[in-house]
């Protein structure tokens, strides 16, 4: 049966939200896109007892510890291999999504966390620190997939009124994950020298809860559809998603992207970087994905601790203070995801960089003078510039700029790019700052800036427009107007009749004039 629409306080009505399109944005985003936040901060709290076992698992193999560079170095493999395995997991998005749909990859890629939470819970028992390295590894790889399968899942699945505020859930979440394990990192907590493997191997609990209930929900409409041709398993899952509404011209609004593909076969990444009806999609996802990790966010959580500390906040309690910078990334995540339907994706991002950038020159000249007090309202500045926009949006537009048979290998390009950027950051921000000092931070000013003006005089607005309305916008800046008209105009239409409201099955092939 349909649903009914879900009512808002304020407002009423949400658009066509339903409790099914809530319940999957939410279950999806709890077992995968939670893991990738939550895993970016729990080695930060126990970092020094990760150490300490390394130290006496050297010392009980070859009867001699390990100097200070030799831990440093051990320790930087432990947190920057899941940067490795997340661009891994980035490469396999394509093949993984094409085969098993997105649905089904989700559940499948579970059993990648089951495994890594085993490595690392058992690691102290086994007396390996290589099982903490493999276990991040992989959780490296679930995190690089699902970054990307999330936010296209969801932007298949929603209606294209509700499809930037549920494409921004995934952020949400990101963001609550690495409030979690800064909660449950401090000491009162699970902050204690005993606790580290359970802390690490906590991962399982949601992805339990996503293995149990997420293969209930069906599979994307459009992927049924336009990939696999089903046209029934189509008209059932809309019907699940959907309210009391005629789904006839959503069903239209498919069978129209499907005639415009050039080719039912999707897409490779070579295809898709040689294919000149992309072009500037490609350039945008490439200046998004690419801006968003050398933004300076990377760098400002590596720097937070020291910043705060030379703020005059005691040590005991910077602990706490970081915590409040991640209720702020929540809160900015909630405040980005309920106005971006209303804003639209132009001013989150065009917004968000330049607050960041802004605030990035701010503390370079806090730091000139001084000004510590400054350097933690910047340091929030950035987090919150960040959280509203630029930390969901790309993976959002990386989904809208694409038709269906380009999605999978657009996603793996920005995944790839994304993943790599991140990994870059945390390696040459060190040297950078060593470098460059109080300046460094103008690298990442003019970074921010350089994406907005981009985004402001080349990325139109995508808000509550189809995909094929997308593809035609960027039609005329590819210099492929003449093309998309021809390739709409004459084309084989599998048809819909319209039947008690929502269609049935009618076989019949049409050619269009043009």
């Amino acid at each position: 049966p349909f649903e009914e629409p879900l009512l808002v306080p304020g407002r009423t009505l949400l658009g066509s939200l339903t409790k099914s399109l809530l319940a999957v944005a939410f279950l999806a985003s709890f077992g995968s896109s939670m893991l990738y936040g939550y895993n970016l901060a729990v080695v930060n709290s126990p970092a020094e007892y990760i150490k300490a076992f390394y130290n006496q698992t050297m010392v009980a193999r070859t009867g001699t510890g390990l100097d200070d560079k030799k831990l440093t170095l051990f320790y930087s493999v432990t947190v920057s291999v899941f940067a490795i395995g997340g661009m891994a997991g980035s490469l396999m998005v394509g093949i993984l999504v094409t085969r098993f749909g997105r649905k089904g990859t989700l559940v499948r890629i579970t059993c990648l966390v089951f495994i890594a939470g085993a490595f690392m819970g058992f690691s102290r028992t086994f007396g390996s620190p290589e099982m903490i390295i493999v276990g991040r590894f992989i959780t490296g790889v679930h995190s690089g997939i699902s970054l990307s399968v999330v936010p296209m899942y969801l932007g298949e699945i929603a209606p294209k009124n509700l499809r930037g505020f549920l494409g921004l859930v995934p952020s949400i979440f990101i963001c609550l994950g690495v409030f979690i394990a800064q909660i449950l990192g401090l000491h009162e907590l699970l902050g204690k020298e005993e606790h580290w493997p359970l802390f690490l191997s906590l991962v399982v609990i949601p992805t339990m809860f996503q293995l149990m209930l997420l293969p209930w929900f069906p599979e994307s409409p459009r992927y049924l559809l336009i990939e696999k041709r089903n046209v029934h398993a189509t008209i059932t899952a809309l019907k699940w998603y959907r309210s009391k509404v005629n789904i006839q011209a959503e069903i239209e609004e498919m069978q129209e992207e499907q005639r415009s593909m050039s080719s039912d076969q999707t897409v490779s990444v070579i295809g898709l970087l040689k294919d000149r009806s992309v072009r500037w999609q490609v350039i945008t996802i490439v200046v998004v994905n690419i801006g968003m990790q050398l933004s300076g966010i990377d760098a400002i959580w590596f720097y937070t601790n020291t910043i705060f500390e030379n703020a005059g906040i005691p040590v005991p309690q910077i602990q706490y203070t970081t915590v409040g910078t991640g209720a702020i990334e929540v809160i900015a995540g909630c405040v980005g995801c309920f106005t971006i339907e209303r804003l639209g994706r132009r001013p989150l991002m065009i917004g968000g960089f330049t607050f960041m950038g802004i605030c990035c020159a701010g503390i370079t000249l806090s730091l000139m003078f001084q000004s510590h007090y400054i350097s933690v309202a910047c340091v929030v500045g950035i987090i919150a510039g960040f959280c509203i926009g630029p930390a969901g949006v790309p993976f959002l537009i990386t989904a809208e700029l694409f038709k269906q048979s380009h999605r999978p290998a657009a996603y793996t390009v920005a995944g790839c790019l994304n993943w790599l950027s991140n990994f870059t950051i945390g390696f040459v921000f060190p040297f950078l700052q060593m470098s460059a000092g109080a300046y460094c931070y103008l690298v990442f000013f003019g970074v921010c800036m350089a994406v907005a003006v981009y985004v402001f005089f080349i990325v139109p607005e995508t808000k509550n427009k189809t995909f094929v309305e997308i593809s035609q916008m960027f039609a005329a800046r590819n210099g492929m107007l003449e093309e998309e008209s021809s390739e709409l105009g004459i084309a084989k239409n599998l048809k819909l009749a319209k039947t008690n409201g929502y269609g049935a099955v009618d076989l019949e092939y049409e050619v269009i004039e043009k």
